[in-house]
């Protein structure tokens, strides 16, 4: 159940339930990945329970050790252009360079993975650090089996885009 229609690595890609990561370049999901197990629910923000992001990490982990690819992913936050998504990645296992969404952060969950972007550069992230995903093309790879949250803003309006991050601005006194 995977409709390829976006360049966010899966995230717009329809995902749902518990999936194994695909072989095309940016595209995080697949056909069969549950491994025979119930897919848990997506999120919408009306949902009053909230996913256990220990449970999704572990769950996601023992599926991409047993998938073929070395790769799992459960998007479990869909409200608007907003996306949430879990994803794991086994030692050595990669998500091959894909085209970046208008926003998106990448926090390590677990292990220690390289997220690397144009001409070569990389940047390493272990458990607990948080990266902005760059604008550009950019992959990413398991340095140990990992599980990363993507958070991803599919669409911004148009008098958003092109402006400065909140936060990296100067403030003008009022006076």
């Amino acid at each position: 159940m995977l409709e390829e229609r976006g360049p966010v690595g899966g995230v717009e890609a329809g995902l749902s339930g518990t999936q194994d990561v695909r072989e095309a370049p940016g595209c995080v999901g697949s056909r069969n990945g549950n491994h025979g197990r119930e897919p848990p629910p997506v999120r919408s923000r009306k949902a009053s329970i909230m996913d256990d992001l220990t449970a999704l990490t572990r769950q996601q982990l023992d599926d991409a050790r047993a998938s073929a690819h070395g790769r799992s992913a459960h998007l479990f936050l869909h409200d608007g252009p907003l996306r949430q998504t879990v994803i794991a990645l086994i030692a050595g296992a990669a998500l091959d360079e894909h085209n970046a969404p208008p926003a998106a952060s990448l926090q390590v969950l677990e292990g220690r993975v390289r997220l690397t972007g144009p001409k070569g550069s990389s940047q390493e992230l272990t458990a607990g650090q948080v990266a902005v995903i760059p604008h550009e093309r950019h992959g990413l790879e398991a340095v140990e089996d990992s599980a990363v949250l993507l958070t991803a803003v599919t669409e911004m309006p148009a008098r958003v885009r092109g402006k400065a991050p909140v936060g990296t601005g100067t403030v003008a006194a009022r006076g």
